[in-house]
């Protein structure tokens, strides 16, 4: 499956409008709804608040918190947050997971400070803990660095998928050996250094680790304007892309899936700001239907 969504805002003050938003998505047949989590900002909406809202307002599309910031969220009530989420919406559900970065925000909340190798590895435990906390089966009792369960039971509900949104190398790694899915940090793309660098390392952790490495799909926070006329130009001189018209749009993403083997775009506008009603209804109506019928 190829995925094809939207990034949301998660201001207070914009509430009317995302909700307005994400029912034209759903409507639009588009496969998922992003939200960021920042919690320690007043003025923005809890993560998981906001996605549970918006899930109940729609029918069809799936939610993602992009990503969760685990450092604030422990992993067992992650597991439960996330399972109780799927139930409720019929499985309309991925977890996105990341190592935090913030970390004065963090503190701020009450977190203690982790050093960049302890985030890792509370990465990692994090996402081995969340996984063996859903699909039912045997209590779990967990002994990690970071986390300890003992005889918690799993949640009957399948743990989704989990995409995360690694940076470091160390980090790509964890992704490679326990992850589902990645989204490239930095609204990176295929055609980016970034990628090039990066993916290898996932590719190597998972075959480390006895994994095919496509079982790590690549789902990209794409930004750009969809235009009414083609544009002379596309990307920048630096490689990062503009935009362009319907048709512009449907041969570079047809082109990121059969020639890079992209899972999934996720549609922000430029600068990464949230698309509007005219962008989201291009995406929904013009482009995607394109792309999938040109990919299979």
């Amino acid at each position: 499956m190829t995925y094809f969504g939207i990034g949301v805002s998660t201001a207070v003050t914009a509430v009317p409008d995302t909700l307005e938003l994400a029912v034209r998505a759903d409507r639009g047949g588009l496969d998922l709804i992003t939200v960021s989590d920042h919690p320690y900002h007043a003025d923005r909406l809890d993560a998981y608040a906001e996605l549970g809202v918006l899930l109940g307002k729609t029918e069809r599309i799936s939610g993602l918190v992009s990503v969760t910031n685990l450092p604030t969220r422990p992993a067992s009530m992650l597991a439960r947050t996330v399972t109780s989420l799927s139930a409720l919406t019929g499985g309309r559900i991925v977890l996105g997971m990341g190592v935090g970065g913030l970390w004065d925000d963090i503190a701020r909340l009450g977190f203690t400070k982790l050093t960049p190798g302890q985030a890792v590895r509370a990465f990692e435990e994090g996402i081995q803990l969340v996984k063996m906390l859903g699909g039912g089966g045997d209590p779990v009792t967990f002994d990690g660095e970071f986390y300890q369960v003992t005889d918690l039971a799993p949640a009957a509900v399948a743990m989704p998928p989990v995409w995360t949104g690694s940076v470091g190398p160390k980090s790509l790694s964890v992704t490679g050996r326990v992850a589902d899915g990645w989204m490239p940090g930095h609204a990176a793309d295929w055609l980016s250094e970034r990628y090039r660098t990066s993916r290898p390392l996932i590719d190597k952790a998972a075959v480390d680790a006895g994994r095919d490495p496509a079982e790590v799909a690549t789902v990209y926070n794409f930004p750009g304007r969809i235009t009414a006329e083609p544009l002379a130009r596309t990307r920048t001189d630096d490689g990062r892309w503009i935009g362009g018209s319907p048709d512009q749009w449907i041969e570079e993403l047809t082109g990121a899936v059969l020639e890079h083997a992209a899972a999934g775009f996720v549609l922000f506008g430029p600068g990464g700001s949230t698309p509007d009603a005219v962008a989201t209804a291009r995406l929904a109506e013009e482009i995607v239907p394109a792309v999938r019928e040109a990919v299979g």
